[in-house]
């Protein structure tokens, strides 16, 4: 298991939240993150590479809609892998699927204009730590992000 940090240490070393992971492998991918106290899509970039202290991520701002429309989606996540590990539901029924959770897929829908990488949209590096809570809240992620330009 990686280290754990308190979470007033990570904020006196300027990490922020990483609020929705909406896709990992081998660390964070896509998702919703605080850069500068303002919520944030982050993206990897074509050519990342894993593996490394940093990686580089295609950040751009999120509205207040797109904020609550991902806490929504984020919250039937949190409670599907909830009632996976209780082994109350198999892994067949994730709601990214499509067609196991109506409100998850108009949600998807919803957000598909907000997800889409605008012009505007800027390269940023990110060191990735982990807090010591539970990994998947209702409330976000165990994850935070220490920004930086290249």
């Amino acid at each position: 298991m990686a280290r754990t940090w308190d979470e007033a240490e990570l904020i006196a070393e300027g990490f922020e939240r990483v609020h929705i992971e909406s896709e990992i492998y081998d660390g964070p991918r896509a998702g919703l993150a605080d850069i500068e106290g303002q919520p944030h899509y982050f993206d990897t970039t074509p050519d990342c590479t894993w593996g490394g202290e940093v990686d580089e991520y295609i950040v751009w701002p999120a509205s207040e809609e797109a904020v609550a429309l991902e806490f929504e989606q984020w919250a039937i996540y949190v409670t599907y892998t909830q009632r996976l590990e209780a082994r109350e539901v198999g892994s067949g029924s994730h709601p990214g699927y499509g067609g196991i959770d109506a409100r998850y897929d108009e949600l998807t829908r919803l957000l598909s204009p907000h997800r889409e990488r605008p012009d505007t949209a800027r390269k940023l590096l990110a060191e990735l730590r982990f807090d010591q809570r539970e990994g998947y809240r209702i409330d976000g992620t165990d994850m935070w992000f220490r920004w930086r330009v290249r």
